[in-house]
This record gives structure tokens, C-alpha cells and sequence, in this order.
């Protein structure tokens, strides 16, 4: 399973999902859940601004953020992506719940002001 995190900071899960250029990629396997990338993308690249359909997140199974709006998670669905919203910071905690089947505690409403 790959799981992408949203991280600008390659610390914490932070939010503003389609908009983020940064996210640390984690592999979970039997043997246990470990970061083996870090995706690094220019402005051009953030899905709010990237219209075509090879996108380097189409390719996980699972993106994690502290937030994001409607159209980020129809618009991965279609790629057959989950999208999962969560309060949790820790970006390697996160990913190993979700490897687990945990539910990760719900992030706050999303909104664009």
C-alpha cells in the first residue's frame, strides 16, 4: 500500500490538500510501514493548479491530509485514490494507522476564506 501524506514542512500533516506541492510517501507491507519518498513539486504541479491525468498522487492508494475541499477528493476518487482527513500531526503515526485499519481522528471542517 502507498500512502501520501501532505507535509510543506516534511514534519507534520498540514492541510490545504490541493494546493500542497510537498508529501512524504510511505510503503506498508507486512514487514511495517517506512517513508520511502519525499515528493517535491513545482507550483505548477499542485492539483489545483494541474489539469491532466498523470499526476504523481493518482498513483497512491491512500492521501492524507489536515484538510482539503470536495473536488480534491472527487477528483482523486476517480483515480481510486481514498482520501482521509485527520486531526492527527504526526505524518508516519498517521500512516501507520491507516496500514492498520484505524480510524484517525476526523480533521476540522474544511474552508476557503
Amino acid at each position: 500500500m502507498q500512502i501520501a501524506v501532505t507535509s510543506q514542512n516534511f514534519r507534520t500533516i498540514t492541510g490545504h490538500a490541493g494546493k500542497t506541492r510537498r508529501f512524504l510517501v510511505y510503503r506498508a507491507d507486512p514487514d511495517g510501514v517506512a517513508e520511502v519518498e519525499r515528493i517535491d513539486l513545482p507550483k505548477e504541479m499542485s492539483l489545483h493548479e494541474y489539469h491532466g491525468d498523470d499526476h504523481p498522487l493518482f498513483g497512491m492508494d491512500v492521501v492524507v491530509t489536515a484538510s482539503c475541499g470536495e473536488g480534491f477528493m472527487r477528483r482523486l476518487a476517480r483515480h481510486g485514490v481514498n482520501v482521509v482527513a485527520t486531526a492527527e500531526t504526526d505524518p508516519l503515526r498517521a500512516a501507520q494507522g491507516i496500514a492498520a485499519g484505524r480510524q484517525l481522528p476526523p480533521a476540522a471542517p474544511h474552508t476557503h476564506d
